[in-house]
């Protein structure tokens, strides 16, 4: 007995472990990629990924209580923005693929958002706006969220520090 349960573990680790494998270069990567964004379930157990904003709106309504939501409303944009970090937003970024692509990331790719965590944020503040009944704006919310990114990657490069700095001499020709 003992036997029969370690061997059913050994291959039910393998049998994860060659589910999960990671890519090894850009071709596996990009081959996976491709099969993924034209998945309407990822994961195991299979998690929905909706296929443009309204329909993530429509699963948002679904998978949260109405007390839930009615929180998530009433609270401003500010506030929303701050939920991108431990909560909402990870579960987002995690639960729909954004950092290995799925069909929903897909469609905010071609929209121009790259970074998860940028999508995330799209997505719950035009979720926030469509719950008040406001204008999505979609046109200066996608631009301003851009622009976020920018200039925290900018003051993050201007706030390091060199640790080290090297000059090779060129061969001469």
């Amino acid at each position: 007995m003992p036997k029969t349960l370690l061997i059913g573990c050994l291959l039910l680790t393998c049998q994860l472990l060659v589910a999960q494998t990671i890519p090894n270069n850009d071709d596996e990567f990009d081959k996976e990629y491709e099969r993924r964004i034209r998945q309407e379930y990822l994961f195991y157990p299979p998690v929905y990924i909706p296929k443009d904003l309204t329909d993530a709106f429509i699963q948002l309504n679904k998978l949260m209580e109405k007390e839930a939501r009615f929180k998530f409303k009433s609270m401003t944009e500010k506030q929303v923005e701050h939920k991108i970090v431990f909560s909402f937003g990870r579960w987002i970024i995690r639960n729909w693929g954004f950092y290995g692509g799925s069909r929903f990331s897909h469609f905010l790719k071609q929209l121009g958002l790259h970074h998860p965590e940028d999508m995330a944020l799209f997505v719950m503040l035009t979720y926030h706006r469509n719950l008040n009944k406001k204008s999505l704006d979609v046109k200066t919310l996608l631009p301003a969220i851009l622009d976020k990114r920018d200039t925290r990657q900018k003051e993050r490069l201007l706030k390091g520090t060199i640790i080290h700095e090297e000059t090779r001499k060129r061969p001469k020709q």
